[in-house]
Order: structure tokens, then sequence, then C-alpha cells
């Protein structure tokens, strides 16, 4: 289906793509013949595919990408089609290849995930939006917006949230700063506080060291806030060293198990 084509032509080629999408239909998928006709009506039909999808490259997206999106949705229609529906085949087609290029534009072309449903609204609003402006001559409120598309007030504010998702700020983007000097976004986010594990792990630590006895508690302190090593434990109880290891090993698993059962 060449547009360089007479239209006479042209109507020549359409009405043998026709014709053989029909005899495509009436064949079995097992057949020897259905998988070279199947690829031959595809073919026949690319060129509506990629007009359609040249309808689209307005928004932004490279048109081979599109293309290859468009051809998708006309394989599911070859597919799907049936002569019997009582409709031409560019007529099933055409809405199941554009539905195919919306929904690549629904579902790609959002730097962040946002549930379907808050998508449509937030290309409702932008479309009510634009409307009401320009009837009424100044931007809407949430409320216009939300009578108009008879919405909650919330939802217009989602909706508003959602939108702020569909193009995410890098954070390799330069900041300017008060003396002058450059840096980028990423650079002012701040980190994880490693204070705040501790804090956790402390809070945790806390009815299991309180159930201790005096002993273990007593090796504890010299141990780790005293900093006295095994040998200087051993004298100060009278115990050996070899006894002060395993008894500290035996106080640091029940500690262990403890933070990790959660009791």
């Amino acid at each position: 289906m060449d547009a360089s084509v007479e239209p006479g032509d042209r109507a020549r080629e359409r009405a043998a793509a026709r014709e053989a999408l029909l005899r495509l239909k009436a064949l079995p998928p097992d057949d020897a013949e259905y998988a070279d006709l199947r690829e031959h009506v595809i073919g026949e039909y690319m060129s509506y595919a990629r007009y359609l999808a040249g309808k689209f490259q307005l928004r932004g997206e490279s048109l081979s990408d599109l293309e290859q999106v468009a051809y998708l949705g006309l394989v599911k229609a070859v597919d799907n089609y049936d002569p019997e529906y009582g409709t031409t085949f560019l007529t099933y087609a055409t809405p199941m290849i554009a539905g195919e290029i919306k929904r690549h534009f629904r579902d790609t072309t959002w730097d962040l995930h946002v549930p379907r449903s808050m998508q449509e609204l937030s290309t409702l609003v932008r479309a009510a939006e634009a409307e009401l402006t320009q009837r009424d001559g100044t931007p809407p409120t949430a409320a216009d917006l939300a009578r108009h598309l008879d919405r909650s007030p919330d939802e217009i504010a989602e909706a508003y949230e959602a939108a702020a998702a569909h193009d995410a700020a890098s954070l390799d983007v330069p900041v300017a700063m008060a003396d002058g000097d450059g840096a980028t976004l990423g650079e002012l986010l701040g980190d994880d506080d490693p204070g705040f594990d501790k804090i956790v792990d402390r809070e945790a630590l806390r009815p299991l060291l309180a159930e201790l006895g005096a002993r273990d508690k007593r090796i504890l302190l010299m141990r780790f806030f005293r900093n006295m090593s095994q040998a200087q434990i051993g004298a100060e109880l009278g115990v050996s060293q070899m006894q002060v290891s395993r008894l500290l090993t035996q106080i640091l698993s029940r500690l262990r198990e403890g933070v990790e059962s959660g009791h």
C-alpha cells in the first residue's frame, strides 16, 4: 500500500489486501498457507499503521518507537478481526492501533509509577483546565475543576500531585547557590543518619538488658563501657579469661536472639 502509487493502483491494492485478509480468516491457524498469508496481510496494512503513528508524533515520542507500537496494534487487529462483525477491517483496526499507542504513552512516559486511574484523571484535569481557561479568560480554581468534572476537590488535588510525577527532576540538575558556586540537586539532598539505627538498636536492647542478672550486667559494663580486656574482667571476677569469653558469648547470643525475635 505505497502512498506514491496512483489512486487507481492504490484502490486495487486495498482490494487485494481485503481479499487476502478474508482468505486468511477462512483458514485454520494450522494450515500450511496460514503463516505466510498472515505475514503478507500485516505487511499490506503496515503503511496505515505508520500513518496513525504519525498522528501522535507531536507528543514528543520518537516516530520509530510509535511505529513499533502501532505495528503491535496492527498484529492484534489482524489476529482478532472477524468479518462477521459487520465492519470493515480498517474500522475495526483503527481504534485498536490508536488504543495501543495511547496505552504506550500512559504506561511508559511517566517517570514515576502512578495508578492508571490517576493518570487518566490527570489528563482530564489538564484538558479541563485548558478548556475553562479559554472559556473564562482566567485559570480555573480546584473547585471549578471539581464541578466541571463532577469530582471531589480532594480528587483534583491528587490529580495535580500525580501530574508532578510525569517528569521527575534529575539529581544531576545544577542548582544555583547563594555564593555563586554550583552544585547538583543530588548533592543538596540529605543522607540517612546512622544515629537513627543506633536509637532503634538501643531501644530494642533496653528491656533485654533489664532482664539480665547482676553478674551479666557487670560483665557487659566492664567490657563495652570501661573497655576492659577479658583478662582484666576475669581478674576482677575471680575467673579465668576462657570463662569470661564463654560468658560474653552466651550473653551476646541471648541478646541477639531477643532482638531478632522481637522479645
